[in-house]
């Protein structure tokens, strides 16, 4: 019975994950607007979503054993694959962040994300009244 639950609401989980990652890159990239040299990043929404519903672990690295004493292990570096944004018009510090791109991305992944919440909350009042009902 937990795990038909838990494959109901596993989507969810996945996507209002990823929309909470990539609110951070892109906060991120709004922050760093005037540091020289800095690369805007993001990532693919769709794919990597598709890849962690799939199990993969996007992301994590295989950490290198040279001796036989080295413990197996992995480094987590998030479940997204960070692309640089490809930039659109030059800058003369070199950085590539453009506001505009960045504020409406940031604004279309809230909005994504505040959908994604309110149709999760949908789904658990289902849930409920469908566990109380007699």
């Amino acid at each position: 019975m937990v795990s038909k639950l838990d494959n109901a609401l596993r989507f969810h989980e996945q996507a209002l994950g990823l929309r909470a990652q990539r609110q951070q890159v892109l906060a991120g990239n709004i922050a760093n607007a005037d540091t020289p040299h800095f690369k805007a990043r993001d990532f693919d929404f769709a794919s990597t979503l598709k890849e962690a519903l799939a199990g993969r672990k996007v992301g994590d690295l295989q950490l290198a054993t040279t001796a036989a004493g080295h413990i197996n292990g992995a480094a987590s570096g998030g479940p997204a694959r960070l692309m640089y944004r490809t930039e659109t018009q030059s800058s003369v510090d070199g950085n590539t962040v453009d506001m505009d791109i960045e504020r409406s991305q940031f604004a279309e992944n809230s909005v994504y994300y505040e959908a994604g919440l309110t149709f999760l909350t949908g789904k658990i009042k289902t849930l409920m009244s469908a566990i109380q009902s007699q």
